[in-house]
């Protein structure tokens, strides 16, 4: 019996000595908030569809999002959505609504991307927004109509809490290496091959 009673002693000891360790160990700092840099490129149809869709998911937890469009000059379904029924969305136009020459581009084209990547600079610095998307830029610097190293730059001084996405096929390896997601969507199959047509609500 007083070996029972000394053991059931010595056990009570150490766990009274695992409780002290356990509530004077302290925790780790828990890290602030990073804003994220995504890239969502390749061949495959859906890859603004892909940035509204966290745009819109952004805006369900009360933030505040700006998009500006490079090379479109047409309000698409997710501009006239945003009019309408979205006010912590702020979409802008920076091209016109027809084709860009890869290769030799209109002066007028390199004027908008410009003047688009601008905006693009000042609403990223305003503090006014949680999330920017930068629709099809990765396609403008494949075109030559802004310069790589601007927007590298615009990556690596934007605030840190801000999150930036940047969507179009052609996303150069230095913007791929400056990001924490990249995502890169094929092409399985596409309806245009069996001769359908745009369709208001899938393309625009």
């Amino acid at each position: 019996m007083k070996t029972v009673k000394n053991e059931k002693k010595s056990v009570s000891k150490i766990a009274k000595k695992k409780s002290v360790a356990v509530k004077t160990t302290k925790k780790p700092a828990p890290q602030k908030d990073r804003g994220l840099v995504i890239v969502i490129t390749g061949n495959g149809k859906g890859k603004t569809t892909a940035a509204f869709g966290q745009a819109l998911r952004a805006i369900g937890q009360g933030y505040k999002v700006f998009v500006l469009q490079f090379m479109k000059g047409r309000k698409y379904g997710e501009f006239l959505a945003a009019e309408k029924y979205l006010p912590r969305l702020t979409i802008r136009l920076s091209g016109l609504d027809s084709f860009v020459m890869r290769n030799n581009p209109a002066p007028i084209d390199i004027e908008l991307a410009h003047k688009g990547l601008e905006i693009a600079k000042k609403a990223i610095m305003s503090g006014k927004y949680n999330m920017i998307i930068l629709d099809e830029i990765n396609v403008a610097l494949d075109f030559k109509l802004i310069k790589l190293r601007e927007v590298i730059d615009l990556i690596k001084n934007k605030p840190p809490e801000l999150d930036l996405i940047l969507t179009g096929r052609y996303a150069p390896e230095e913007i791929i290496k400056l990001a924490d997601t990249v995502s890169e969507v094929h092409e399985v199959k596409h309806h245009y091959n069996a001769g359908i047509k745009d369709r208001a609500g899938i393309e625009y």
